[in-house]
């Protein structure tokens, strides 16, 4: 028999188990007697920059079809050059609608901003939240504000999630939006003719709001992306404001060799795509179109996914839009505008979950397609280089934390409710304050798009609700067979992920609650046997009774009836495929 030491799988054992035939992948326990005792076997992994990081499990050789997003999706714009740009014209704009001069001087700066966080409209405070509203970091205008000021403000370092009060800035167009708003907020609070009240300033006879701030802020943003020079001055200037990459070609073209269907699905007009696009795809003597089955503009996500709008068809000659509501089937080479999710899907036989969404905006791409109509989802999330290069290069930060962490649980060591003395630990807190701020500081300003400290913010929730699988690029997909199954890791919960298996103890030491909740369990020869000695016992009591019950009890499962991963099932006409090809792939995240 072969063994598997740990480490990985031998050479020897990966041929044993490939040259199985079709009808032993059916009887499991042969795959399991080839593998041996297995302790810990290493894991393949991809390097870090090329690999897809896995919430779900998600089974490549069921997706049917590829969707996909423009900006900072397809078409990567270039940072911090175009975030400087957005700011520059937004600032200009303020000043037109009667902002003081004075706000020109604010220059962007990319250290400060990041994704998700939250801002305060009532108090004009910038905020990064835990999952459950819980506050990490408070910035009103330039101020990191301390704890005491931090409970003047929110008396339980708590803020719930409240539409008409918070916005989150949720996307990467967001970013010159978030740091603008700390300028106002700064240039007011601190100018000398204006006069700071609770929720905004004083000016002779002349009051503003922080809420009416952001609310200038928020239409001048969406002045310049609808109506501005942003998109002229993009188009004019190609080469300074997007990335081209050779490979995007190459990837659109072996999604479609391998029989998936692929379409661009973006909120941008007619003319701005074609103007991106053409300078993304175009070559060859190659439109840009013939890469997409599918072409949707002006399709007014997340709108999209639940009552959309009409569904039209483009002139390509003028980019207008033609009359009427386009009820054909849609072909390649065609260019469609608008409609509804539910009106897409019937049109190109799309089910749900057959289509992954590869999309950059939690919100409008991720979260809405998810939850409303369960398409699975591929979350582009460009800063994940800053963080693992962060991650993987401050290693000596992370270590020193838990041997912070460890020095503190060793000082409480012996003691427990009868102990009287109280050991001092105000210097470690203060070194493990000190270690997670140098830690925080090494992302940028405001920390990590994933934590603070050792707590998760509220987009990193988010991210593992909704992405089902999330990387840098979706063009790290080249590094992966379309056959591959992205396996999931395992959820532990804190008494999982803090107890060692080896650390056993007998069921006599936990006490009766033990001992009782396994007093039915049975494995199914132990069953079999029971109900053999039982059988003739229990006949005969039946047939002294006037009635009959038809099952005493639950039956111990004799196979697999349900997974908790669904692509790990056969379901769907996959089943058969993956019995008979032996060379699927799978790789558990760590």
């Amino acid at each position: 028999m072969s063994s598997v030491t740990a480490g990985s799988f031998s050479t020897e054992l990966q041929s044993e188990v490939l040259s199985l035939p079709s009808s032993a992948w059916n009887r499991s326990s042969e795959l399991l007697n080839k593998m041996g005792d297995l302790t810990v076997a290493k894991t393949y992994k991809r390097e870090t920059k090329n690999r897809v990081f896995v919430n779900r499990s998600l089974h490549l050789e069921k997706i049917r079809f590829f969707g996909m997003d423009m900006d900072y999706t397809l078409a990567v714009y270039k940072s911090p050059q175009y975030e400087s740009l957005a700011f520059r014209l937004v600032v200009e704009r303020l000043i037109c609608i009667g902002y003081p001069e004075a706000i020109r001087d604010f220059e962007y700066d990319p250290s400060f901003s990041v994704r998700g966080l939250w801002f305060d409209t009532r108090y004009g405070n910038l905020l990064k939240v835990d999952p459950y509203g819980n506050l990490l970091v408070c910035v009103h205008g330039f101020s990191f504000l301390e704890s005491s000021d931090v409970r003047n403000f929110y008396p339980n370092k708590f803020v719930q999630l409240d539409e008409g009060r918070i916005f989150v800035l949720n996307t990467l167009f967001n970013l010159p939006e978030t740091y603008l708003l700390s300028c106002l907020v700064d240039y007011f609070t601190n100018s000398k003719e204006y006069s700071n009240e609770p929720t905004g300033v004083n000016c002779d006879d002349l009051y503003m709001s922080y809420k009416s701030i952001f609310q200038d802020c928020r239409d001048a943003f969406d002045w310049v992306h609808l109506e501005g020079d942003l998109k002229k001055i993009t188009v004019e200037n190609l080469e300074m404001y997007v990335q081209k990459d050779g490979r995007l070609p190459i990837m659109l073209d072996r999604i479609r060799e391998h029989e998936k269907k692929t379409f661009l699905l973006t909120n941008s007009d007619y003319t701005y795509t074609k103007q991106i696009m053409s300078y993304l795809l175009d070559g060859n003597n190659r439109s840009w179109e013939t890469y997409f089955d599918f072409i949707v503009v002006d399709a007014k996500k997340p709108n999209f996914f639940s009552e959309g709008t009409i569904l039209r068809t483009i002139d390509k000659e003028t980019g207008a839009q033609k009359i009427g509501t386009f009820i054909g089937l849609m072909q390649e080479g065609h260019v469609y505008s608008g409609g509804s999710c539910d009106v897409f899907s019937e049109l190109i036989g799309a089910k749900g979950k057959d289509v992954l969404y590869i999309g950059d905006h939690i919100f409008g791409d991720i979260l809405k397609s998810k939850k409303i109509r369960g398409w699975r989802t591929f979350l582009v999330i460009p800063e994940l280089a800053q963080e693992l290069y962060v991650w993987t290069n401050k290693k000596t930060l992370y270590n020193r934390l838990q041997n912070l962490y460890a020095l503190l649980s060793d000082m409480f060591k012996n003691l427990d409710s009868t102990s009287l003395c109280m050991p001092d630990i105000s210097s470690v807190r203060e070194a493990i304050r000190e270690v997670t701020l140098e830690m925080d500081l090494s992302f940028g300003m405001l920390g990590s798009l994933f934590r603070s400290g050792s707590r998760q913010t509220f987009f990193a929730s988010q991210v593992m609700r909704y992405a089902d699988i999330y990387a840098v690029s979706f063009l790290n997909l080249l590094h992966y067979p379309f056959s591959y199954l992205f396996k999931s890791p395992s959820m532990l919960m804190p008494h999982e992920s803090t107890v060692e298996h080896d650390a056993a103890d007998s069921a006599a030491e936990f006490g009766e609650l033990v001992l009782r909740a396994g007093l039915g369990v049975k494995t199914v020869e132990e069953e079999g046997t029971g109900d053999q000695a039982n059988g003739t016992a229990r006949t005969s009591i039946a047939k002294n009774r006037d009635y009959h019950v038809p099952h005493l009890r639950a039956e111990t499962p004799r196979r697999v009836t349900h997974h908790h991963d669904e692509d790990d099932s056969d379901d769907d006409g996959c089943g058969d495929g993956l019995l008979r090809n032996k060379c699927r792939t799978a790789e558990v995240q760590s």
